[in-house]
């Protein structure tokens, strides 16, 4: 398995991040554009806050875990610039986007741009020991701790006691983003948290007829027979299997461990399309039509998290069935999403696997997933031997 290490850092070196570079930095105005086309064009200039906050985050975590590049560190504090003086409200809420001068355009609805940014700022205190940045990831991280129990806030569309659901995306980013802020957050609250999503995702959330993780449940954790009580992602199910498989290693959990990767199995097994490839985006527990209907679609993001959480599945239990789903996650993205052309890889295919929409970034697609994921295998492999036996120590 270490022979792709080599391989993901250098299409992590030399495609994907140059990629970013060379296109997404805005000299004029700060931060960065995401909505770039096949070649790397603009073509449009809002600025969606949670796609700054992952790319502040990203290119701070490269200078400090893979090399101390200058221009590395000019893109980490020139994305946190731009969300300091333009991201958020009055009372510290993180915008959902802005125009290209900064401007609000859509309220502060998603907590999950404040998470990003908490993220992008905890990570970029690590190399530039600012104490403002610290004070804006920890004044932010416990502005998501407050707004955790009703995360949208007055803006909600749902109408209050009818059809009240939790939602799974939450503590599935709190499991990974409490590790990256342990450095500015005290032990003990960091310990209690991931003991409470811990027990959040692999208990309230999780399916036992099924073995997989539900999108909601209803506020007791009881299965809700409607569309939304119904819906299975499975790319967060694997993503967020890694997430707590990371938190088990270092509590040195083997049993832990071992759930995760039995979920995580199950989910590639049942989010696998078949007939032509790939994992499906969306599929109904009970095999009914599903609401989204982007359901049979082939995204980017799924097919990198699973190759991450099949490589680190494999590093710590040496599991060959990790070993084998790796191999044809490799064999499907590297063939289907890579763009050997023009650099980055694609983030859009049908079912088919056609490329149908030939863009590079976007509102929802970033310089994140594919840079992330290829960091993580390449890390994760760097040093596995042939025959790998469950390491429990970070």
């Amino acid at each position: 398995m270490n022979h792709y290490s080599t391989l993901y850092k250098q299409e992590l070196l030399e495609n994907v991040i140059p990629f970013w570079m060379k296109h997404s930095k805005d000299e004029q105005h700060g931060g960065f554009f995401t909505c770039l086309d096949q070649f790397g064009n603009v073509f449009d200039t809002d600025k969606f806050i949670w796609l700054q906050g992952r790319e502040t985050w990203m290119f701070s975590m490269l200078y400090d875990k893979v090399e101390q590049r200058p221009e590395w560190l000019d893109m980490a504090v020139h994305g946190a610039e731009f969300l300091k003086k333009h991201g958020r409200d009055a009372e510290g809420n993180f915008y959902f986007s802005l125009n290209q001068q900064g401007q609000p355009l859509v309220q502060p609805y998603n907590i999950f741009s404040d998470c990003f940014a908490a993220m992008g700022f905890g990570a970029l205190y690590k190399i530039k020991p600012e104490d403002e940045y610290a004070d804006i990831a920890k004044k932010t991280f416990q502005n998501i701790l407050d707004r955790r129990q009703n995360p949208k806030g007055k803006y909600s569309k749902a109408y209050p006691g009818t059809r009240d659901l939790r939602n799974f995306s939450l503590p599935m980013i709190l499991s990974n983003l409490s590790l990256e802020m342990e450095h500015l957050l005290d032990k003990s609250l960091i310990e209690t948290l991931s003991q409470e999503i811990i027990h959040e995702v692999m208990n309230v959330f999780y399916h036992e007829e099924s073995g997989l993780i539900l999108e909601n449940v209803s506020p007791d954790g009881s299965f809700a027979d409607c569309f939304e009580g119904r819906v299975i992602n499975p790319g967060h199910i694997i993503e967020a299997m890694w997430f707590i498989m990371d938190l088990a290693v270092r509590q040195g959990d083997k049993a832990l461990v071992n759930r995760t990767v039995e979920i995580a199995l199950n989910a590639l097994d049942y989010g696998w399309d078949n007939e032509f490839g790939g994992l499906l985006y969306f599929k109904d527990i009970k095999g009914y039509p599903p609401q989204q209907l982007e359901w049979d679609q082939k995204l980017w993001w799924p097919h990198v998290e699973a190759l991450v959480c099949m490589a680190k599945a494999y590093a710590v239990t040496g599991d060959e069935r990790c070993q084998k789903w790796f191999d044809k996650l490799h064999d499907y993205t590297w063939s289907n999403f890579r763009d050997e052309q023009y650099g980055e890889w694609f983030g859009y295919l049908n079912r088919r696997n056609e490329v149908l929409l030939p863009l590079k970034g976007g509102k929802w697609k970033g310089c994140f997933h594919i840079p992330r994921g290829l960091y993580q295998v390449y890390k994760t492999l760097e040093n596995v031997p042939a025959q790998p036996e469950i390491v429990l120590a970070r």
